[in-house]
């Protein structure tokens, strides 16, 4: 399954980290994630979002 995991991080301004992972379930999309995530803002995350990332050929709003 392809999930998709969103890190805020920033100490003053928010910032955001997105990423797509294939995995199993949700515990493997945030390892997947973690690997993924840039070293230098490791410190300063404070909220990890993980959600089955949307598949753009099945939105309702996409003519076919």
């Amino acid at each position: 399954m392809r999930y998709q995991v969103t890190v805020r991080y920033g100490s003053t301004t928010p910032r955001y980290h997105i990423c797509f992972v294939e995995a199993k379930d949700a515990r493997d999309a945030l390892e997947g994630a973690a690997l993924q995530m840039p070293p230098e803002i490791v410190g300063e995350v404070d909220l990890v979002e993980v959600r089955v990332a949307p598949d753009p050929d099945t939105r309702s709003y996409i003519e076919k």
